[in-house]
């Protein structure tokens, strides 16, 4: 018999756990991977069924990984999911078909993001695939990508065509503090790596990424909403450029110091 395990990555998910975890009754093992909330998390997410394994958070490819490693002497497959996500039941019986077929390290899933509320197909979020479904001892995550998780298989990975449920961004407020986080993440790894920035890239960067989002990637078929959110977007990567500005200020500064 071939085992599944779905595991939620957690931390003060009071909010949204109940409903996740509603969803995923099809897995073998039911693991929320806590991140030592302060809130109700862990009461809820035990009181729906699921196994409550406490881990410290370092970065998320770390939290994943140690997550591998607590299912994979127990389960053949691993299914990771958000907890601001949802697993309908179609893509419930597609992953149990898929865990079934041989010759698959990994599967990715498509997502359907709802930002603000409302559906968004186009600027870049679908069809957004998540490589998430996961043979155990097959695949890890990029010690390296401390955010936006890399996904190391040995061997074939498949698609998926049924989606997540992705519950992304409720509001501006959100939306802003995870472009903040993602900025300065970004901004920092440029420079580990040596990037300066130049004049032109405060105008053309920005540029560029706006017309990525609302042309490229069709974020006009969104009408108001994809141009909101392309904006927004552009705006995020002039403060990424700023940002390693500052970093680059701040060196030269110490240096003289």
């Amino acid at each position: 018999m071939t085992v599944l395990a779905v595991v939620v990555l957690t931390y003060n998910e009071a909010g949204n756990i109940q409903a996740c975890l509603a969803t995923l009754r099809f897995a073998d093992q039911l693991i929320v991977f806590d991140s030592y909330s302060t809130d109700e998390t862990a009461a809820l997410a035990e009181a729906a069924g699921a196994v409550v394994v406490r881990h410290p958070f370092q970065n998320y490819a770390q939290q994943r990984n140690a997550a591998l490693e607590t299912v994979e002497h127990t389960a053949d497959w691993v299914l990771f999911v958000d907890a601001d996500e949802r697993v309908t039941p179609e893509l419930a019986a597609e992953v149990r078909v898929a865990v079934q077929t041989p010759g698959y390290a990994g599967w990715r899933i498509p997502r359907h993001n709802y930002i603000f509320g409302r559906l968004t197909l186009g600027a870049g979020w679908y069809p957004d695939y998540q490589t998430r479904l996961l043979r155990c001892g097959a695949a890890r995550y990029d010690p390296d990508r401390h955010v936006h998780e890399l996904v190391l298989l040995d061997g074939p990975l498949g698609t998926m065509k049924h989606h997540f449920i992705h519950y992304n961004y409720r509001d501006a407020a959100h939306f802003h503090h995870k472009q903040r986080v993602y900025c300065a993440y970004d901004a920092s790894i440029m420079y580990q790596q040596g990037v300066r920035p130049r004049p032109r890239n405060f105008v053309l960067q920005p540029w560029r990424q706006f017309w990525w989002r609302f042309v490229t990637l069709k974020g006009w078929r969104d009408g108001l909403h994809g141009l909101r959110l392309s904006a927004l977007m552009a705006w995020y990567e002039l403060r990424k450029y700023r940002l390693l500005a500052g970093l680059w200020a701040e060196r030269a500064r110490s240096d003289k110091g």
